[in-house]
């Protein structure tokens, strides 16, 4: 099984210098020459769908199947339920197979408040931080009753991670049900991917690969605002001076066999040589993960 991978194109006309048409095209044909199975990103495709839709289309129709993956930001304009019917997604949590493996989308967008658990929608959960990244209860059971009738090896996507200490609230739930089936039948779930921070890094873990996928082309600097990109770029993406840019739009290509995972990342540089660093940004996240303009080739076998 091979398809294409990316995550965070942040597609947002006048906002974010990231996401394009150019962009999606060179994307569907490194797929199509690489003649993947699928194409598929770890959520923030847009920021709301109905107001890109010739985007989305673009990306829905093409010929090799695609798949999306709901992130934080892909209902910020667009309400939830219609941002899923929108993006063509069977629910939005669901499941595909292909050539012998199982892909597993799940959806841990969402807030905890007052002993509900809440979907991301139209940036309700701007104001709920603290509450943020859930897998409710339905939804790790549907995960468990998945994998277990799984005739296949598993990967797992979500936006958020299930590896990082500051990813998902309860990823412990999630780690105990992977774990779990991997104790009972070796190699039920394979692979885990996310998106959402920005960063590249590779971690094996209990057995299972989990694989934090960088943004196709930036990454978002808290706080602060700088002028170290051309003025007439700023006024054109009215979010460019919270941002440090990649020159090359990043994604991946995974293989599958057995139980060897083939990653042929990509390399690029930072645009006019701007780090975090020069515009008084951490050089680290949360995780302690630096921006690298870069997605890591790696061949793995696990045992």
């Amino acid at each position: 099984m091979k398809f294409l991978l990316f995550a965070d194109l942040h597609y947002a006309p006048k906002q974010f210098l990231s996401g394009s048409f150019e962009i999606l095209h060179e994307m569907q044909a490194v797929a199509e020459r690489e003649n993947c199975d699928f194409i598929i990103h770890a959520g923030d495709f847009c920021h709301g769908p109905s107001r890109v839709m010739d985007f989305v289309e673009k990306y829905n129709n093409f010929h090799i199947p695609s798949y999306h993956c709901l992130g934080n930001h892909d209902s910020d304009n667009t309400p939830f339920e219609e941002t899923v019917k929108l993006y063509n997604m069977p629910n939005e949590y669901y499941y595909f197979d292909c050539k012998g493996y199982r892909m597993i989308v799940l959806n841990p967008n969402y807030y905890f408040v007052d002993g509900e658990y809440v979907n991301f929608s139209m940036r309700n959960y701007f104001a709920n931080g603290p509450t943020r990244d859930w897998v409710p209860p339905e939804q790790l059971a549907w995960l468990k009753k998945t994998i277990d009738s799984s005739p296949c090896p598993c990967l797992l996507i979500s936006h958020e991670s299930f590896e990082r200490a500051n990813g998902v609230q309860n990823r412990a739930d999630v780690l105990k049900i992977v774990n779990d089936a991997n104790a009972k039948k070796p190699h039920s779930v394979l692979m885990c991917m996310n998106g959402h921070y920005h960063r590249d890094y590779i971690r094996i873990l209990d057995g299972v690969c989990y694989f934090d996928v960088n943004s196709v082309l930036m990454d978002w600097v808290q706080s602060v605002t700088h002028d170290r990109y051309p003025a007439e770029l700023c006024e054109e993406y009215k979010s460019l001076n919270h941002t440090v840019i990649y020159n090359d739009p990043l994604y991946c290509i995974v293989e599958l066999d057995g139980t060897t995972i083939n990653i042929k990342g990509k390399e690029s540089s930072m645009y006019l040589g701007v780090t975090r660093e020069d515009v008084g940004g951490t050089p680290f996240d949360k995780a302690g993960r630096p921006v690298v303009p870069m997605i890591q080739s790696a061949k793995i076998t696990l045992d």
